[in-house]
Parts: structure tokens; sequence; C-alpha cells
């Protein structure tokens, strides 16, 4: 109608729609932070963005993102991401947490789990809960290892499930259970959160108990865990990067979880497209004596992030774990580049059907291994991470769809929108909303060239921005406009349940 007054129109785009599968030239008008038509748009507009050889699709939504921070924000910007949530590691407490973010002030939409490691570790080495990063706070607490090597008794395993409970009261999406950092939990511990997680109606986030290439402890074993629990209890088990959980059978991983998924029962899956993983030192799993055998690793696949500094062996570990626990490190566990002997595992893992794309985007920290979370654009040089912080929905549809071809171009947009809002929409309903190109969803959109939409960050140049993004909306506010980040702009949005 011509008399319409928009607040924006995206002119001239290809838009695709992963749930009606719509695909055509068109333009998009927003008004109030929601697309209010699709289609050819007249009427006036008091902003207008060119999108002609672009296409135009849903803000991707990543369910797992350690950074949570404005420069963490800025740099998955321009990875396509407008939603950045931390699930697999969780948050408590969690009404502060949400505070706290409020507070700042950010970029993107942002929401997190409830976090069972720390519930375990206030209540098992008596640890206070206290806003911050969760990875930090696991680190610090490596010195009292009761929260990670023992079993929790029936006092104490009620104790947890009552935070974990406080933390889903004050709008927790989810339970992440990290559950290789705490291997020494029981079944019966896991079975009463699993049982939590299906009364309340939310999913669990799992990084799997065990990544070894051989029994006992195996992945297998930790799959075959995960498949009894969803089956025990009837919980949404989403299991975090599948590409660096299953050793080097990540095929047979796979084909457990197509039969549970056949049978039923509520399993989902998500990955990301690097052979190399980053964590803190002061993981349990790496002072396993046996780590080598378990995992046909050598110590030198541990590299500092801050330095590069790569391990000698286990004694070298256990003294850097001794001195910072939390100090990260890179994890070179596939050899997954072109021609190599583990491309086929990272591909089953990238292209499992049904699965979502997710970075585990870990923090910014300088060279000293502090966090930054300052508000310098762009990044200072001398910040690290791991690449893929900055380009992982960039990279595979680079790899994947456009030089690879491994999947069709509307499945690829699916994986890094609608799946991850299906996923988290039962526990949100309001994630009906995003991951869409549907009159009546958020203005939640990104416009890219696929031509040229890839990765710039490496191992050696973490910090460079992915290219080809030419506008990304945020509740319908252009964070990169033309190319180029809105420095002063928070539209970001928290996703809770309340």
């Amino acid at each position: 109608m011509s008399g319409e007054t928009y607040d924006l129109v995206i002119r001239g785009g290809r838009v695709m729609d992963p749930e009606t599968g719509f695909d055509a030239l068109a333009d998009v008008a927003l008004r109030g932070g929601k697309i209010v038509a699709i289609g050819e748009v007249a009427g006036s507009a008091r902003a207008e963005l060119e999108a002609e050889g672009h296409l135009v699709v849903p803000g991707f939504i990543d369910l797992h993102a350690h950074g949570q921070s404005l420069p963490a924000d800025r740099m998955q910007a321009f990875d396509g991401v407008t939603t950045t949530l931390e699930m697999e590691a969780g948050v408590l407490p969690v009404g502060a947490w949400y505070a706290a973010q409020a507070e700042a002030g950010r970029t993107l939409n942002y929401g997190a789990a409830a976090a069972w490691i720390l519930a375990r570790r206030a209540v098992m080495s008596d640890v206070p809960l206290v806003p911050g990063a969760p990875l930090r706070q696991m680190g610090a607490a490596a010195k009292d290892r009761r929260w990670s090597d023992d079993i929790a008794d029936s006092r104490e395993v009620e104790g947890i499930v009552a935070l974990i409970a406080q933390g889903l009261d004050e709008g927790a999406i989810g339970i992440g259970i990290p559950n290789a950092y705490a291997s020494g939990s029981g079944v019966k511990e896991m079975t009463a959160v699993c049982q939590l997680a299906a009364d309340r109606g939310v999913a669990t986030y799992t990084h799997v108990a065990y990544d070894a290439n051989i029994d006992p402890q195996s992945a297998t074993e930790a799959y075959i865990r995960l498949i009894g629990y969803a089956g025990a209890t009837g919980a949404h088990m989403h299991i975090c990067h599948l590409n660096s959980t299953s050793g080097t059978d990540i095929q047979g991983a796979a084909r457990l979880i197509r039969k549970a998924r056949d049978q039923g029962l509520p399993i989902t899956v998500e990955a990301y497209p690097w052979g190399t993983g980053s964590t803190v030192i002061g993981a349990s799993f790496y002072a396993d004596p046996k780590f080598p055998e378990k995992t046909g690793r050598r110590y030198d696949s541990l590299q500092l992030v801050a330095t590069g500094y790569r391990m000698k062996d286990r004694a070298d570990v256990l003294a850097h774990a001794e001195r910072d626990p939390s100090a990260l490190v890179l994890t070179h566990f596939l050899q997954a580049g072109p021609g190599e002997p583990h491309l086929a595992e990272l591909d089953a893992a990238i292209t499992f059907p049904g699965g979502a794309i997710a970075s585990d985007a870990m923090p910014w920290i300088d060279a000293e291994g502090d966090t930054y979370e300052g508000a310098d654009w762009p990044l200072p040089e001398r910040l690290f991470s791991h690449p893929r912080s900055s380009g992982t929905f960039a990279r595979f549809f680079r790899h994947y769809i456009r030089e690879r071809a491994l999947l069709p171009l509307m499945e690829g947009i699916s994986k890094c929108t609608l799946i991850p809002a299906q996923i988290l929409q039962a526990a949100v309903p309001d994630m009906a909303k995003k991951g869409r190109m549907q009159v009546g969803c958020d203005g939640d959109i990104l416009v890219f060239d696929p031509q040229t939409f890839g990765e710039k960050a490496d191992f050696l140049q973490m910090n460079a921005r992915s290219q080809g993004v030419r506008h990304l909306l945020v509740n319908g506010v252009p964070v990169i406009l033309s190319g180029a980040l809105q420095p002063d702009l928070r539209p970001g949005q928290p996703i809770r349940r309340l």
C-alpha cells in the first residue's frame, strides 16, 4: 500500500526463509523491530538499505559462545551472528548475569543456560557463586578437585539440583552440562539433572563425559550414556561440538546418534568447522596420565593461546596448570585440511542431518592471558582467542556451501538459523520469531555477499574479522551498515525464560 510508512526497507535482495522455503528477489520492510512486509514494498521509509546481488537471510543464532562481551559481539557480528548464547558451560547466578549484561549493553542478543558445573563446584568445593565468565571460574577452582573428581552423595545431588532449579527460575534457557570437566560425576546425579530438564521443559547442552578413542571411558561410552539419559528421563539432550568430542570416530558417533533419533529420542547436535579446539589448561582430562593413549594425541597438541607455546609432556601440563589453571589453550585434535586423514570425520559432523552450526567462540585475551572486555574498535592487534571466535559461520559457508558444495544453500542457511531456533523454542517460545524471514518475525537480519562471505582469521591472525557482510540488523537496528560497524549501538536483547 502506497500510504504505508516503515522504519526501514531492505531493497532488492534475494530473500530466503528456511522454514517455508521462500526464495525470491524481494524487499523487506521493518517497523518497531519486526518484519512487517516481504515482497514488492511501496511506501516511504525512514531509511533504505540496498541489497541487490546479496542474500537476505535470518541472522545467525549461535548456541555455543563463551565470549559474552562487547568485543566478542562485534567480532561475531561480522560472522553474521545476531544472537549469541552461552549454553554449554552456562552461568550462575543467572539473574545477576543477565543484569550485568543489560547494564553493560550488548550489540547482539544474548542468553545463557544454568551452569551444572558451577552448581557442583559451589556444593562440593564450597566455592561461592559470583557473576563472571564460567570458563575462568572453572579454571580458578582447579586446585580443589572434589567438584571435578568425586561422586556426589545424595545430599550434594539435592543441593546441585536446587541451585540449577534456581537458575531456571531466574530465566536460564537450558541446563549446561560440560560433563568432561567433572567426569567423576555419577550416573545417578546426571539422571537427576536430566530429569529436572525434562520436568522444566528445557534442553541440556552437553559436552559428553569422554572423548577417548579406546575403552573404558571412550567417546562411544559417553554417547551411549547420553542416549540413555534421553531415553530414561525424556530430556532433550543437545550434544555440543560433535566434531571435537568423538575422538577420531565421528562417523561412528554419528551413526549411534542417528539410530537414537530414528527411535524418536530427543537428541540434537552442533559442530564447528575446525579441527582445533580450545579450553583451559586446568581441564582435568589433560592431567590424566593416559591422555596420549586415550586420545592418540601427543602433549605438543596442546598450545597456549597467548604465547603459542606447546606443551612438552605431562609434567609440563601440570606445571602450567598449577601456575595458571585458567590459561586458554588450543588443542589440535583433527588433521582435517584438504587431503588430510580426518577431513571425512569433520565433514560428518558438519553435514549431520538436522545439526546446527555453533562456534564454541572463546573470550578475547591479551598477551598476559587477561580477558579483554574493552570498547576499542577495531580490536587491538595483540589480542588472542581462537579463529572460530571470528569466523565459524563464514568458514562454514565458504568451505561447505560455496567451494565444496557439500550442502545446498537453503540447508546451509537453515543450519545457522532455523535449526538452532527450533532447538530452543520448546523452552523459549519467542524463538519461533527468530531464525526465519517471515512477517511478524524479529528484525534480526543478515545481508551478505555469497561470493565473498568467508573467514579471514587463522591461527596467526585470530582477530581478523570475516568479510562479506554488508548489513546486519539486530532487532531492526543496523549494527553493521554498508560493511562498517556502528560501534555506539547496543540493540541486543536478552533471550530469557520469564
